[in-house]
């Protein structure tokens, strides 16, 4: 018997390797979000009927979070700082959805108007009488080398994407904490775990998210049923690129980059609410290299820096011969 054991688990434990790893090759989430998808609760049945208070919902991921969500039946908190696309999206979400002009609340917010948010996240309260879940996703990236990037620069990206969305989660925080219960997901970044080329303030910024939040959690032990979930996506096609910081305050970048090799906004959303659903505390979620590169800088540092340093390299000269950063070309950079 022992023996049949033991030639059982020569042949199994092979199998299991190679299917895990295939299933890595060609993963686009963590294994975590893999298994929640395959055995995990469903989106659609945990989130229906929950307020959700959803920033930087007026383009990108926030926009798409608004559409499946209200095809959940979830009830919306819309907020960006333009209200024209916010009514937009909110026009949207009745169009595609059952939800009713009550359930969708815009709510205009800039996050560096932190003087506002007290008042902001009242009039969310009074309006639905609760807040279940905020999405900490507003923000804007950065594409520019380290040294030639204005000081006001890197002032704006740790104003707007750390500390707005930091106060806005200190005001709404005690509201859960009363009720005990509620979920806090901000959307992070890869450049959050990754130190990426040309992101040196933003990627900055999303490393200080992880840390506050990662403490955050670690003081809301009394409190099991509040989730403080961090996202962190790669590559997705939305327009934040195009509004993205550059070495300038004032300076964005050309319109018009190519996004076809990024993961699709619909796809990524999908994986953020399978981790909500499923009390995922920390996501990544990216088309491979970059899934990959995650792993190496949690549990191979050495060799990830060994990797950053050869393909950043490449990237820097892509940059300063004016290719598409965005993409890691490997044809030979204009001569300058």
């Amino acid at each position: 018997m022992d023996c049949c054991i033991l030639l059982a688990l020569w042949y199994l434990i092979p199998i299991y390797a190679l299917i895990q790893t295939l299933r890595f090759i060609f993963a686009d989430a963590d294994f975590t979000l893999l298994w929640a998808r395959m055995f995990g609760r469903r989106p659609e049945t945990e989130l229906k009927g929950m307020v959700v208070w959803i920033t930087g919902a007026s383009s990108g991921i926030g926009e798409e979070l608004a559409y499946q969500l209200a095809k959940f039946g979830s009830r919306l908190i819309l907020s960006a700082r333009r209200v024209d696309e916010l009514n937009r999206v909110k026009q949207r979400c009745m169009e595609c959805s059952h939800v009713q002009e009550e359930d969708v609340l815009v709510l205009q917010l800039d996050l560096l108007e932190r003087k506002s948010f007290k008042s902001k996240t009242n009039a969310a309260i009074q309006h639905f009488g609760n807040i279940d879940i905020l999405i900490n996703n507003g923000g804007r990236s950065q594409r520019s080398l380290c040294l030639e990037t204005s000081d006001d620069v890197y002032d704006a990206l740790m104003e707007l994407n750390f500390l707005g969305t930091v106060s806005l989660t200190k005001q709404v925080l005690p509201h859960m904490m009363q009720r005990g219960t509620g979920s806090v997901v901000t959307v992070s970044s890869v450049a959050g775990i990754i130190g990426a080329p040309l992101r040196g303030g933003y990627s900055a910024s999303k490393h200080a998210l992880q840390g506050f939040f990662n403490c955050l959690r670690s003081e809301l032990t009394d409190y099991p049923k509040i989730l403080i979930s961090t996202v962190c996506p790669g590559p997705v096609q939305s327009k934040i690129v195009d509004n993205c910081f550059t070495e300038e305050v004032d300076k964005t970048m050309a319109q018009g980059q190519d996004q076809q090799h990024k993961m699709s906004t619909s796809r990524c959303v999908r994986w953020i609410l399978v981790g909500m659903a499923n009390q995922a505390k920390e996501m990544w979620i990216s088309d491979q290299p970059v899934l990959g590169f995650c792993y190496l800088w949690q549990y191979a540092p050495t060799w990830a820096w060994f990797l950053t340093a050869m393909f950043g390299k490449r990237i820097v000269q892509n940059f300063k011969a004016g290719l598409d950063a965005e993409r890691l070309h490997f044809a030979k950079p204009k001569a300058c």
